[in-house]
């Protein structure tokens, strides 16, 4: 079953969307803008929407064939970082950038929904468009599946696309099984005695057990973990004491927890009270673990991933590849356990153009040139999807 291309005009127009957002970035829960700009769009379109979750959009797209309901997800949220990519479409907004792609997103499945949308007659099934806030935290993904965003109707399968700069402008990334770690935060708060730098024999010093903790932590990648499986226990932050003649009562340490595996990621919190409160013991003084849950693996569904990928080879000129998973969280995850899904990735690198920054740098920027094979992707899903079915 063939699909419609984005033409040349529509891909300009993606591309001044994509802009007009990257120069108003909004934080999660925040896009008030970015919102109004999408519902515009569906506007234009004719295309019946609804808001979730404060600032999330839902479209839907009735397609004139029988088919499948197909869900595409972007998301639509900006980091707290002050933009120094050069670009003359930079952020206007200080303390705030796009800097992770978030507005090509939102930009090429509202390029992909023009494409359905003027070729509905031909279009199988329904297409659910789902405009996410709050990837970057706290999460939107959830409240809009609790408000019911994948219900009405129901969805069937599920995809987003994420650019990637280590990949080649234009390539497309489809792979599956686990391809995006869990992301769990960690607070240890190590408390002692406080007392004189002279002295410290009558005093209780929180930080040499708070650096004990740290080396003893890395033995659960090192030592009690498959070394065939992917985990990470990272101490980022530490802080205590009070100058340099006074012994430090207190040491608070923040990390992160992430796995691929859903039963290594449940059996990280537990390993981690044991040590620290071991180490604890052993050093005579208190700790607290505090373990906040974050997004889970993200796993692509193998099948969907064999079947959109032998499809999109036979039925346009991408380059599509298998890339190896990351440890990068994405809370596409929860959509990805609500249906069969898969999380696509695009290659938006330009080495001669000086495009090679990675996401969440000040310094990131994009191939414009990507955005095209974007579109592409996102509708050749909703016919990859039907196609056979």
């Amino acid at each position: 079953m063939p699909f419609p291309h984005p033409g040349a005009t529509l891909v300009a127009h993606v591309k001044e969307l994509r802009r007009r957002i990257h120069r108003q970035p909004e934080l999660g829960f925040e896009e008030m803008l970015t919102s109004a700009l999408v519902i515009g769009e569906l506007e234009r379109l004719g295309i019946a929407y609804r808001r979730v979750a404060q600032t999330g959009v839902v479209g839907v797209i009735r397609g004139g064939l029988p088919g499948k309901t197909v869900g595409l997800r972007a998301d639509m949220d900006a980091l707290p970082i002050t933009e120094r990519s050069g670009e003359p479409f930079a952020s206007e907004i200080p303390g705030k950038m796009h800097a992770c792609g978030h507005d090509a997103h939102t930009a090429m499945l509202l390029g992909a929904a023009e494409v359905l949308q003027t070729h509905r007659a031909s279009v199988p099934g329904n297409v659910v468009l789902l405009f996410q806030p709050a990837e970057e935290g706290p999460g939107g993904a959830k409240p809009m599946i609790e408000l019911g965003a994948l219900d009405d109707p129901l969805v069937e399968a599920v995809a987003m696309l994420h650019v990637d700069v280590r990949y080649e402008a234009g390539t497309l990334g489809v792979a599956g099984g686990p391809v995006n770690a869990s992301a769990d935060e960690l607070r240890i708060v190590v408390r002692g005695k406080g007392g004189h730098g002279a002295y410290p024999h009558t005093a209780i010093d929180a930080i040499p057990p708070s650096a004990a903790i740290i080396t003893a932590l890395q033995n659960i990648a090192s030592r009690e973990t498959d070394p065939l499986k992917s985990v990470i226990v990272t101490i980022g932050t530490i802080a205590g004491g009070y100058r340099n003649n006074v012994i430090a009562d207190e040491v608070v340490m923040t990390g992160t927890l992430r796995a691929h595996d859903p039963q290594v990621r449940n059996e990280l919190a537990p390993r981690v009270r044991r040590i620290v409160e071991g180490v604890a013991s052993a050093y005579n003084v208190k700790a607290e673990v505090m373990i906040d849950h974050g997004y889970p693996p993200v796993i692509n569904n193998a099948e969907l991933a064999a079947h959109v990928r032998a499809y999109l080879k036979s039925e346009t000129a991408l380059c599509i590849i298998e890339p190896p998973p990351t440890m990068g969280a994405e809370d596409f995850a929860y959509f990805a356990e609500r249906a069969p899904g898969l999380h696509m990735r695009l290659g938006v690198r330009n080495e001669a153009a000086g495009i090679t920054a990675s996401g969440h740098s000040p310094e990131f920027r994009l191939d414009e040139a990507a955005l095209e094979s974007g579109v592409q992707a996102l509708v050749g899903f909703v016919f990859a999807v039907n196609h056979n079915s």
